[in-house]
């Protein structure tokens, strides 16, 4: 398990600094492409939802049942499932939504924002502290998975860093156009995915003394949670604000194809 260490911290920080191709975007994009966003947003939601409810949860409760027995195994999975999701709807409840980096809104829109609004720095600051706390546990989900499964820690590292485009987004406009400065404004933006890695060592330092098949087992139910809350709360939502038709539908079924596919490679 040790030896997929520096894996699982690689895939946990570039998922976490993808937020600096949102900015990059933001800079250099004059409209949005809300077809590829929608779909992307809703490939990134069905990869999430699909290896969490298929994969993740049925390992929690594998290694929980070894530990406990099938039914109090079972009892336990479904606990952890759903302290992961008390734990992001926490989250979420204590980030005002004005600052919610997870509001859709275009290049268009912000910008038209950015001539109007006199609070756009703070704007700025407070969103980039919103994504930090929605991205620490975000981190630690990536990591764990990729430390006893590099395939599903690879699979979830795309589908989060997918996610994390959009809030590089809205970190980058309101400071650019505060600051008048890119350089800041991208480095906002990027610095703000560093909770992903910082919340996977925490958590693995955290734990590491009592890692074990029953405490991995509790943290990926958990994790299945947060994966699950995150997909359903905030990027099928998000998608259909972008979408014009079905894209994020089409998208997320195209996810949920894909991951499968993915994990059955391993069995044939």
């Amino acid at each position: 398990m040790t030896e997929n260490l520096l894996l699982a911290f690689i895939l946990t920080t570039l998922a976490g600094l993808s937020t600096g191709i949102g900015s990059a975007i933001a800079f250099f994009a004059k409209t949005t492409n809300k077809s590829f966003l929608s779909i992307s947003l809703g490939f990134s939601a069905g990869v999430m939802i699909y290896v969490s409810l298929v994969e993740i949860f049925a390992k929690a409760r594998n290694s929980l049942s070894v530990h406990f027995g099938d039914s109090l195994g079972y009892i336990y999975t479904v606990i952890g499932f759903f302290i992961g999701i008390l734990v992001i709807l926490v989250i979420d409840r204590l980030i005002p939504s004005y600052e919610n980096p997870h509001e859709a809104r275009t290049i268009e829109e912000m910008n038209d924002e950015a001539e109007k609004s006199k609070k756009l720095k703070r704007m700025g600051v407070l969103t980039a502290l919103a994504i930090g706390i929605h991205n620490f546990p975000e981190g630690i989900a990536t990591f764990t998975a990729a430390l006893t499964e590099p395939k599903l820690g690879i699979s979830i590292a795309v589908a989060i860093a997918i996610h994390n485009i959009p809030e590089g987004i809205a970190v980058s406009v309101p400071m650019y156009f505060s600051t008048q400065s890119r350089k800041k404004a991208f480095w906002y933006s990027f610095t703000s995915g560093l909770a992903e890695p910082v919340g996977a060592i925490m958590g693995f330092f955290l734990l590491k003394a009592f890692l074990d098949d029953s405490t991995f087992g509790f943290v990926f139910a958990a994790v299945a949670g947060i994966m699950v809350f995150i997909s359903i709360d905030e990027l099928l939502p998000t998608a259909r604000e972008y979408d014009t038709g079905h894209k994020s539908i089409y998208g997320m079924v195209a996810g949920m194809f894909v991951m499968a596919f993915s994990l059955l490679l391993f069995i044939i």
